[in-house]
């Protein structure tokens, strides 16, 4: 038994069919593709800057969001407030203005670029002269 309809008398099966193999894993990832990520490096330096920020009192918590077109790194005073900061990745941008950004929490964008590391210059506290 053949899941192929019966042939009439004189005609003869081909072996060229019309079905091909398909790779399951290939599939799936044209239909719903991976979620954007932070490399290893971008999450050091992330996370370079959050413990010194934890040590310094000014972050408690942090989340991490991979979603399809961004990867999100948000910084929270209080775990149940908006995040203070959000570290953005969003590969889209790279050939433009730069992958990455920092937003704050009014959604104004702080600082962006296309290397992490420059990006994070914006939360270096810059030393100040007090003269009396």
């Amino acid at each position: 038994m053949t899941d192929q309809p019966d042939l009439r008398h004189g005609e003869h099966r081909s072996a060229d069919t019309s079905s091909s193999v398909v790779d399951l894993r290939e599939y799936k990832q044209s239909k719903d593709p991976l979620p954007v990520t932070f490399h290893r490096r971008e999450l050091d330096a992330i996370l370079w800057i959050y413990g010194r920020m934890v040590g310094e009192g000014e972050w408690r918590d942090y989340a991490i969001d991979h979603l399809k077109e961004k990867a999100v790194f948000s910084v929270f005073k209080r775990s149940g407030e908006m995040p203070l900061f959000r570290i953005e990745k969003n590969p889209k941008l790279a050939a433009k203005q730069g992958a990455f950004s920092v937003v704050n929490t009014n959604g104004m964008i702080l600082k962006r670029g296309h290397e992490v590391q420059q990006v994070l210059k914006v939360f270096d506290k810059q030393l100040k002269l007090v003269e009396k």
